[in-house]
């Protein structure tokens, strides 16, 4: 294996000064700044769901007037989905590592990457822009006819979220690139990472995707501009086959989010089991299989929207059918946990909870993918509560578990472990006190999305408005653990946790080039018994 004596510069100090940033085309700086962007949107976010929690304490007004809630909560919703949850994994820890992994120099199209951070970063602006043009109150999922008609920006926002789409398939191509054309010599595609396998499965759902989501947004821009009659009824179009369009990106973009996640989880459990995953190519060829399904499961959006029984029906047995990829990959990983030498870190945590409240959201994403209970649950805080479960406590928590464990890695400092862990623990009791009750509200008929609410729904508001407090002061912990560990954290070792991939085998923090000599693969990526841990 290429290593790396230690007189090699770190790629933080091969060039200085604003301008090596802004101008990089090294992978590594291009993930950190995304990383960076995506944090500030993530506490963006975060701010504007504590404050709709706040404000549904009461059924009164406490401080926002219903239209204000309605922008509120556009708003959290656009901004966590487009500049948070479908980014956050690929475009930061994906950039950073997919080289390293499999033992390459940079990314295929180095130009083309930064150009997506800048797409993104313009993207971003533009939905912020449109915060001060008047802030939409569609919900983030712009339904028509209502985001026809609306007063507020919705042609900025849409817009925004149309620019957006393209630094998403501009990564995705170059992922796939990356993958078929920069592996290490002797790396075969069973002897990949399964990380780099999910970012792989996920660009695919990027590059077909996402032009639906574009092509659909910038017609209903031009509704607005020009008065195309294609979804609004006035007009003599079709407010279903925006729902229809909507979703058939929406649905695979769930996956976009998950899949990456289910990648670090990989990772996470092999380390900190110190065993050869369960089932690799299994694992491997569930994330295509599920690339695959998401793109025709879309309609069980559709079940009260009155489309044909018939269509209902399929529907509803291919997303009984997407449960079974997802199923394998759960397993596989809790055998690979039985009999290993398990080590409680605050990684391993987040896999923990990962493996819990991702499992809660797929039971409930089958309940709801059943007709007769969907008709009833369709639209209430139940469908919120699977919402959560399976993007925050599914994507949100392999994030938390991912920049904890490639921290080391990427900065060159460790933080402190026993604060990390006692911060972990706080998240999965916030999280569950928040969402967990609003599934018994939601299976009573609270509708969500409403401003105001009957009499009898107000203790759940009162005891997940309390949750939300607790997460965000866990929050503002793990904050605070990042933060003191640039400024006061120990230099990291080259291998903290005693991983076998590739990025584990080069110092802390990587050099410009990564490996003084491209590494030769003679081992499957996590052979505990045939590989000495670097």
């Amino acid at each position: 294996m290429g290593d790396h004596s230690n007189s090699n510069v770190s790629f933080y100090k091969a060039s200085s000064g604003i301008k090596s940033w802004l101008y990089t085309l090294d992978h590594k700086r291009i993930g950190l700044m995304y990383l960076g962007l995506i944090l500030l949107g993530f506490l963006v976010g975060g701010l504007m769901a504590t404050l709709l929690r706040f404000e549904l304490l009461s059924p009164e007004k406490l401080l926002l007037t219903a239209k204000q809630y309605n922008q509120v909560f556009t708003l959290h919703g656009a901004v966590m989905v487009f500049l948070f949850v479908i980014p956050s994994i690929p475009a930061a820890f994906g950039n950073f590592l997919l080289p390293l992994q499999i033992g390459a120099k940079d990314v295929a199209f180095p130009r083309l990457n930064l150009l997506s951070l800048y797409i993104y970063f313009l993207g971003a602006l533009m939905m912020v822009a449109a915060i001060f043009m008047g802030s939409v109150d569609t919900g983030w999922t712009f339904y028509t006819p209502y985001s026809i008609s609306s007063d507020t920006s919705v042609v900025m926002t849409v817009l925004g979220a149309f620019v957006l789409g393209f630094s998403s398939i501009l990564t995705g191509v170059n992922f796939i690139a990356t993958i078929h054309k920069m592996r290490a010599p002797g790396m075969t595609w069973f002897k990949m990472p399964l990380f780099c396998w999910s970012l792989y499965a996920t660009a695919i759902i990027q590059v077909l995707a996402t032009p639906v989501l574009a092509i659909t947004l910038l017609l209903l821009a031009l509704e607005r501009l020009i008065g195309v009659g294609i979804f609004d009824p006035a007009l003599g179009g079709d407010p279903v086959l925006f729902e229809h369009f909507f979703w058939f990106y929406s649905h695979p973009a769930v996956y976009i989010m998950i899949l990456p996640a289910m990648g670090v989880m990989n990772e996470l459990v092999t380390t900190f089991c110190k065993k050869n995953i369960f089932g690799y190519r299994l694992i491997a060829y569930s994330s295509i299989a599920i690339a695959a399904i998401s793109f025709v499961v879309w309609g069980h959006h559709l079940f009260v929207s009155g489309q044909s029984y018939f269509a209902n029906m399929l529907f509803s047995l291919i997303t009984f059918l997407v449960a079974i990829p997802s199923a394998i990959k759960v397993f596989n990983w809790l055998a690979t946990m039985y009999k290993g030498s398990i080590s409680i870190t605050a990684p391993f945590l987040y896999f923990l909870w990962f493996l819990f409240m991702f499992s809660v959201g797929g039971f409930t994403g089958v309940v709801l993918g059943s007709l007769s209970l969907d008709v009833h649950l369709h639209d209430t805080y139940y469908v919120v509560a699977h919402f959560h479960y399976v993007m925050m406590g599914g994507v949100v928590m392999a994030f938390l578990g991912a920049l904890h464990y490639w921290w080391p890695k990427m900065t060159g400092k460790l933080y402190n472990e026993p604060m990390a862990k006692f911060a972990a623990v706080l998240i999965f009791i916030g999280f569950n006190w928040v969402f967990f009750v609003q599934f018994l509200m939601g299976s009573k008929g609270m509708p969500r999305r409403y401003y105001t609410y009957l009499d009898q729904f107000q203790p759940y508001h009162i005891i997940s408005t309390i949750g939300s407090w607790v997460l965000l002061a866990a929050f503002l912990l793990v904050a605070y653990i990042f933060i003191r560990s640039l400024r006061k954290g120990e230099p990291a070792p080259n291998n903290p946790w005693g991983g076998l991939t590739l990025e584990w085998h080069i110092s802390s923090p990587p050099t410009l080039e990564n490996f003084e000599k491209i590494p030769v693969i003679k081992h499957d990526p996590y052979d505990y018994e045939r590989m000495p841990i670097p």
